[in-house]
């Protein structure tokens, strides 16, 4: 991950634009782990509570499940979700929906 961070959007979020980059690349793929929020937190000077928020918009979308105990993991066909709802945005920018 990229350690800059832009002042036009929060962090979180673009935390968590990051680790869906990361997904649709394949860097991270069905059922790995991610990084601790502890060691995202220290490895780039930011509040755990922030890490958090933006891996819990994550599971909120289905795309990370929590494993009390072990930590967050991408979830099972993330990036296929991802993929289509890219295509489905992209179709409704060309359509003017």
């Amino acid at each position: 991950m990229d350690p800059k961070w832009n002042e036009d959007q929060p962090i979180y979020r673009q935390l968590r634009d990051r680790v869906v980059a990361m997904i649709l690349e394949g860097v991270l793929g069905d059922g790995d782990a991610l990084p601790s929020v502890r060691n995202v937190a220290a490895e780039y000077r930011l509040n755990p509570l922030t890490v958090l928020k933006g891996y819990q918009e994550l599971v909120d979308e289905g795309l990370v499940e929590k494993k009390r105990g072990r930590g967050m993991f991408v979830t099972a066909g993330a990036q296929v979700q991802l993929l289509k709802d890219e295509r489905q945005r992209f179709i409704d920018a060309e359509c003017g929906v």
